[in-house]
C-alpha cells in the first residue's frame, strides 16, 4: 500500500428540499384546508477517525464527496425524505485543514472521534406550517436551504511515542527492525526510507510506538532531499531519538545539522526531550569509540549513549532511557499471564 499523508478533498452537503403548497380536496369533505408538507433535510458531510488505517491513499482516487439533497414535501402533510449523510473515514491522527492549509478545523486523535465538516441545508416549510386563524388558506411555501461547498485538506500526523531522527544511513531503520516486528527497507545508500514506518517495541513489560521517518539533510527546510515534510509525523511524539552515525568523520557537524533543521522547522520540535545515541559502534575500535563519543558529547553538551543496531549492543539501555521520557498514560502495559495449575 502506498503511503499518502496529504490529500485535497472537495465536499458538498446536500440542499434541503422545498416545501409544498397543497390543499386537501376530497369528496364529502367540506373544509379541506392546506396540507402541504415540509421538505427533507439535506445530508451532511462528516469525518471520523477509524482503526486500521495509516494512510490517506483512499483520497487519491476519489476527491469529490457530495451528500444527497433532501426530497421536497408533498401533499397530505407528507414530509420529504432526508438526504443521506457522507462519512469520510480517516486514520487516527488526521488534521482537517481549511483551503488555506493553515487553519485547523479539527484534529482527530482518538478512534471514533467525529467532526461535522459541512452541514446539510434545512428543508423548507410547506403551506401547512403557515396556517393561522386569520390566514386559513396560505399559498406560500419556503424553498430548502442550499448546501455548503468547501475545499479541505487532510494532513496525517502519525500517532507515535518516539520519533527517530538522523541523517540518511544513520541506522534508524536498522534500529526499528531490531527492536520491533516492523520490516522497513534497509540498504547502504541514502534515502532508502521514503515514507514513515511505525513499529511497536517492548521493554520491561511495557510497549510503545516508534516512528521512523526519512533522513534529513542540510537544507531540508528549504526542500532539499526529501525535505522536512515528514517532520510533522514526529510532532506528537513524547521524546525524540537522535541517532548519529559513529563511522562518520564529522559526528559533531552531523548532530548540529539535524538540530538546525529542527529549529528551522519550528513548532517547538527542537524543544522536545531528546535522547542522543552514537550508533554503529560495532564498526569502531575501543580508542576511536572513546574519542568519537567525547567529540559528540562536547557538541551535545551532555551525556551521549552508545549503541549498535546490527549487533544489538546497548539497544535495551536505549529503550529504557526512552521509556523514562514517556508519560505513563501513553504506555501500554503487557498483560501478565498467570500460570494456572491443571485441574481435572
Amino acid at each position: 500500500m502506498k503511503f499518502l499523508d496529504l490529500a485535497k478533498v472537495y465536499i458538498r452537503s446536500g440542499a434541503g428540499g422545498g416545501g409544498c403548497t397543497s390543499f386537501r380536496r376530497e369528496k364529502y369533505i367540506e373544509y379541506g384546508g392546506p396540507d402541504g408538507g415540509d421538505g427533507g433535510k439535506g445530508g451532511s458531510v462528516w469525518a471520523e477517525a477509524v482503526d486500521g488505517l495509516n494512510t490517506l491513499i483512499d483520497f487519491r482516487y476519489q476527491q469529490h464527496f457530495f451528500a444527497k439533497n433532501g426530497q421536497p414535501g408533498r401533499g397530505q402533510q407528507k414530509t420529504g425524505a432526508d438526504g443521506d449523510d457522507i462519512v469520510l473515514r480517516v486514520p487516527v491522527g488526521t488534521e482537517i485543514l481549511d483551503e488555506d492549509q493553515e487553519t485547523v478545523l479539527a484534529d482527530l486523535t482518538e478512534i471514533g472521534e467525529r467532526v461535522l465538516l459541512a452541514k446539510g441545508g434545512n428543508g423548507g416549510f410547506g403551506n401547512l406550517h403557515f396556517k393561522t386563524s386569520t390566514n386559513q388558506a396560505p399559498r406560500r411555501a419556503n424553498p430548502g436551504q442550499p448546501g455548503v461547498d468547501r475545499t479541505i485538506w487532510m494532513r496525517l500526523k502519525l500517532i507515535a511515542d518516539v520519533g527517530l531522527l538522523g541523517l540518511p544511513n544513520a541506522g534508524k531503520s536498522t534500529f526499528l527492525a531490531a527492536t520491533s516486528n516492523a520490516r522497513p527497507k534497509i540498504a547502504d545508500y541514502p534515502f532508502t526510507t521514503l515514507h514513515p514506518n511505525l513499529g511497536v517495541v517492548g521493554v520491561d513489560n511495557v510497549e510503545f510506538v516508534i516512528a521512523d521517518i526519512p533522513g534529513l539533510i542540510e537544507g531540508a527546510h528549504e526542500g532539499r532531499g526529501i525535505g522536512d515534510r515528514f517532520l510533522g509525523h514526529v510532532e506528537r511524539c513524547a521524546v525524540l531519538l537522535h541517532l548519529v552515525d559513529g563511522t562518520s568523520e564529522t559526528v559533531a557537524e552531523d548532530y548540529r545539522t539535524i538540530i538546525h533543521e529542527l529549529e528551522a522547522y519550528g513548532g517547538h520540535l527542537a524543544d522536545k526531550p531528546r535522547v542522543t545515541v552514537l550508533n554503529k559502534i560495532d564498526a569502531l575500535d575501543a580508542e576511536t569509540l572513546v574519542e568519537t563519543k567525547a567529540e559528540l558529547e562536547d557538541a551535545v553538551g551532555g551525556p551521549v549513549m552508545a549503541m549498535s543496531g546490527v549487533a544489538r549492543d546497548g539497544v535495551t539501555e536505549v529503550l529504557r532511557a526512552l521509556r523514562t521520557q514517556i508519560d505513563e498514560d501513553r504506555l501500554r502495559h503487557k498483560p501478565v499471564e498467570e500460570a494456572q495449575s491443571w485441574q481435572p
